[in-house]
């Protein structure tokens, strides 16, 4: 199936003006040109009763948090999603994923605490980690001061955040804390030097080409021992059973497509229901991409009406 015309036409408009490409860019330049990128196509004016800015103990100092409460959310306690922003673990921060935020609070029914972990390549795996599973504690932890229904707690996150959500699951499942129901995985990477068919066949991919993965995993990762770290590569942890439910969105035009129906396939063998939502015309991270994809609405909806069941069932 060839590529969304509509998706094609954005990238060549954008190739007529040419720009430099994140791999050449500093770390600071890319997190910059990714703000740009996501306030002129990305969600813009979802409305939610409330947003609170704060900060939370971490591992590594005081971890900013942004909270969004719905609309009419009433006294009883809300079921929470601890969100973790994408950006291949260097670029992405509360501004750039407020839009989706936003709409995940108010068409999920839930309170959104997004998290801005440490960033790479001023804080190497396993920062990122570390501050992704204190954070989720925390949620818990302070359930009844956030009006939070300590039973009902996802995480979820996209393309790294996907990442880290699956990880802190994960960890929760170790650690025997936090309790978490679902887990919300948008185009994760399930594992960082993996060697799939997606990886080989769509290296100049729309949007996240090879030398993008490798500029990302090469300020994250400073041993390459720790590609193999299941802290790093959610999908080489040995052991699946246990773990909340998930839903998993992939793109058939996505270098990570493979890694990320390869987990969801692991969590079903393991008996843990994964529901896969695969849009095989388009590419990754396309939700980002609101102001010109219709699909992208479509998708949060279907996430969102995910999310939403699973707190009912919670």
């Amino acid at each position: 199936m060839p590529v969304d015309p509509l998706l094609k036409a954005f990238f060549d408009q954008l190739a007529q003006t040419p720009a430099p490409k994140l791999w050449e860019m500093t770390p600071a330049e890319g997190r910059q040109a990714f703000l740009a990128m996501v306030q002129l196509v990305g969600p813009k004016d979802v409305p939610v009763g409330k947003v609170e800015n704060r900060k939370i103990p971490g591992p590594g100092g005081e971890i900013p948090v942004r909270i969004y409460t719905p609309v009419a959310a009433g006294s009883d306690p809300l079921p929470a999603l601890v969100y973790y922003h994408g950006g291949g673990f260097v670029i992405g921060d509360l501004d750039t994923h407020d839009g989706l935020c936003r709409m995940l609070a108010s068409e999920g029914g839930c309170r959104v605490i997004a998290v801005d972990y440490r960033l790479a390549p001023e804080h190497k795996f396993p920062a990122a980690v570390d501050d992704a599973y204190a954070a989720a504690c925390w949620v818990e932890a302070n359930a009844p001061q956030l009006g939070i229904d300590a039973n009902r707690i996802a995480v979820g996150g996209d393309s790294a955040g996907g990442t880290l959500s699956a990880v802190v699951t994960q960890l929760a499942r170790q650690k025997a804390r936090p309790k978490i129901c679902f887990q919300l995985l948008f185009f994760p990477a399930g594992q960082l030097a993996a060697a799939t068919r997606s990886r080989r066949e769509l290296r100049d991919a729309y949007f996240l080409e090879e030398q993008t993965l490798d500029w990302f995993f090469n300020h994250y990762i400073a041993d390459k021992a720790n590609l193999d770290d299941p802290r790093a590569s959610p999908l080489l942890a040995k052991d699946f059973s246990g773990l909340p439910p998930a839903f998993v969105m992939l793109a058939g035009y996505d270098p990570l497509h493979d890694e990320g129906h390869q987990y969801a396939e692991k969590l079903r063998a393991a008996g843990v229901r994964a529901d896969i939502a695969d849009y095989p015309d388009l590419i990754h991270c396309f939700i980002y991409l609101q102001a010109i994809l219709p699909q992208a609405r479509e998708a949060m909806n279907k996430a969102s009406a995910a999310l939403k069941q699973a707190f009912a069932a919670g």
